[in-house]
């Protein structure tokens, strides 16, 4: 455990990566401008990101040719070839959504997600060199590239769980952001008397305060997506435009309006009491957001 850390670690101060990666988001951000097309890799209309699920199917079906080679003999060659090629064809979608979401990292998590990406490319690789063999009749061969296929699939999933697990790509950046159920003092109504919106901090929270005709707005200031500061957004009748990756999110629901975000704003209730704008959360917070941490005395 403490090698695999020590590893990261390494990867993640990498800054030998930063140049080849940059090259490569910018090739990517290019094709990939924010839109239709960006938002379906996104997951924005599923309320998730879509490259978690899509990459379930290539792992499953090699697995299964893992499977075949090691309990299946003879018979099994032609299914394990089958399965080979599928696999490979179906890492197509999940690289594309990768590569989408990839693009929109920065530092130390750009860095892994490239040695993430070059793990998987090469594991694509080696599947695609072993269907090549089986398909020629050189089945040893085959089975031989598949097993080093699976290795450097395990890497590449292992770092795909770090960027997850323990670097938060792709969750909510904005899951452990609450503000307390009673009304709580934001800031003076005077606030917004120059502008149409500002950020204010309520105990730990960032909160964007809107000033529209129809009263006072209030949003978490964080982007779900990867936690931009959206009062350096931009902001019209209908919504505000992430500074960072163009996410749009509506005024009133906080719902997104155009990805790559997947997740809406938090829209906490506002109101105005004695010139003092006042904020609260207006749902129940969950358990883990809110569970005290002990402080381990009796």
């Amino acid at each position: 455990m403490k090698l695999l850390e020590r590893s990261v670690r390494r990867l993640e101060h990498a800054d030998a990566l930063d140049r080849p990666a940059g090259t490569v988001v910018d090739a990517i951000n290019k094709w990939l401008p924010p839109g239709r097309v960006k938002d379906a890799l996104s997951g924005t209309d599923l309320g998730h990101p879509v490259h978690p699920l899509l990459v379930t199917v290539p792992i499953g079906v090699w697995v299964s040719v893992g499977l075949l080679d090691v309990l299946g003999g003879r018979s099994a060659r032609a299914a394990a070839r089958t399965l080979v090629g599928l696999g490979a064809l179906a890492a197509v979608p999940a690289t594309v959504t990768g590569a989408s979401d990839w693009a929109d990292t920065l530092g130390a998590e750009r860095r892994i997600g490239a040695v993430h990406a070059a793990c998987n490319y090469a594991a694509i690789a080696a599947y695609v060199a072993s269907w090549t063999a089986r398909r020629r009749g050189r089945h040893r061969v085959g089975i031989g590239l598949s097993a080093a296929g699976a290795g450097l699939l395990g890497v590449g999933g292992w770092l795909g769980g770090h960027l997850t697990y323990a670097a938060g790509v792709g969750v909510d950046t904005t899951a452990f952001s609450t503000l307390p159920s009673e009304w709580t003092d934001a800031a003076p109504e005077t606030a917004l008397a120059g502008g149409e919106m500002g950020a204010v901090m309520v105990g730990t929270v960032s909160v964007l305060l809107v000033n529209r005709a129809d009263g006072i707005v209030a949003l978490s200031n964080r982007c779900t997506h990867r936690g931009a500061p959206l009062d350096d957004g931009s902001l019209d009748n209908r919504c505000i435009e992430c500074p960072w990756h163009g996410s749009r999110f509506g005024v009133g629901d906080g719902q997104v309006m155009r990805g790559p975000a997947t997740r809406p704003q938090q829209v906490y209730e506002a109101r105005v009491r004695n010139g003092r704008i006042q904020v609260r959360q207006p749902d129940e917070q969950r358990t883990l957001r809110t569970n005290p941490v002990a402080s381990g005395k009796d």
